[in-house]
């Protein structure tokens, strides 16, 4: 007879549930990113910064915590260069949203449309600008990419960057594009996580009386996850979304912790998956898992060479620290099981 838990499995692993919990744990976090890029500045005697703004979740993290971290070094937030670079993508929701934030913690607002650079380098390589593949999606992550470098250079400061545990776990970044900056502060946080850390400090600023900025920051919670990198709907919306494509960030955070926490095999994984969010997801939660080992396996020459971070948690994919893994490692063991599963 097949054995049944009787404890409850969290689909949440990454996230208290736990309200009060919750707060304190993301107030933690948000504190220890904080200090981390601090130290960084003051020991390259640094205060000058430049973070791109998207109007989403994981910016808009970098972005809090950059302002943190200027105040616990006594820098102005002027010499925050937040750019905002609206590209073929990008929605008015999104861009309003990146220009309020910005306004909002008083920093130097920069606004570069990326659309004649990145029709000038369709010319160079050929590029049909009506074929939407992943030449058209990747050109427009590395010149953004390259205007946040070079206005680095150009104000003596570095880089910021944005990206998560989670997309570095399924390799969901451009590579030297997004995915490359001098240090990054969301590393160690999956996506589950960013957007309670977000909604906590908005939460904060509403008690301050800081409304607008609360209301932003809400908004910001509320929009569907996306690179922004195909042409919006025909009404301003955002067509290309995130978890349309490989899978829900949910699924993907369980697996990954029970990957690298308990070292569980995926047939185990699978298991307390189906506990977890429930048989009749059978279907989605094992195309997913199988995306997951895919893209888990081949990405990891992104992480092979991922900027500095801090470490905020149990889990980590640094090549320096936690994770050691070559970028030609085989999956077929791993497959061969999720394969096996039904």
């Amino acid at each position: 007879s097949s054995l049944h838990l009787i404890r409850k499995i969290e689909p949440y692993p990454f996230v208290p549930q736990d309200h009060a919990h919750r707060i304190k744990r993301c107030h933690e976090i948000r504190h220890m990113q904080a200090v981390g890029l601090a130290q960084r500045l003051k020991k390259i005697h640094c205060d000058h910064l430049v973070i791109g703004i998207s109007g989403g979740l994981d910016s808009t993290l970098a972005l809090i915590i950059a302002v943190e971290a200027f105040q616990l070094n006594g820098y102005d937030n002027k010499n925050i260069f937040a750019v905002t670079m609206p590209g073929f993508g990008t929605t008015k929701r999104t861009h309003t949203n990146s220009t309020s934030l910005m306004e909002l913690f008083g920093t130097t607002c920069l606004d570069i449309s990326i659309h004649d650079a990145v029709n000038q380098h369709f010319k160079d390589i050929q590029q049909n600008s009506e074929t939407h593949d992943i030449t058209y999606e990747n050109s427009q992550a590395r010149e953004r990419t390259q205007i946040l470098m070079d206005l680095a250079n150009k104000y003596n400061g570095i880089v910021l960057g944005t990206g998560d545990l989670s997309e570095l776990a399924l390799g969901w970044c451009t590579y030297n594009g997004d995915h490359m900056s001098m240090y990054a502060v969301n590393a160690s946080i999956p996506k589950t996580l960013v957007r309670y850390i977000v909604e906590g400090y908005a939460k904060e600023q509403t008690d301050k009386g800081n409304t607008a900025l609360a209301d932003t920051l809400y908004d910001i919670c509320n929009t569907p996850v996306s690179p922004e990198l195909l042409p919006p709907t025909k009404d301003g919306k955002i067509a290309q979304k995130t978890e349309e494509s490989i899978g829900s960030y949910d699924l993907h955070d369980f697996f990954l912790y029970h990957l690298l926490r308990n070292h569980f095999p995926p047939a185990k994984i699978y298991a307390l998956a189906l506990y977890a969010f429930g048989e009749e997801q059978k279907e989605t939660i094992l195309s997913t898992l199988k995306t997951f080992y895919r893209r888990f396996f081949t990405q990891q020459f992104k992480r092979n060479c991922m900027p500095d971070g801090v470490k905020v948690g149990s889990v980590c994919l640094s090549p320096r620290g936690d994770w050691r893994m070559p970028s030609d490692a085989s999956m077929q063991l791993w497959m061969k099981e999720v394969n096996h599963l039904s």
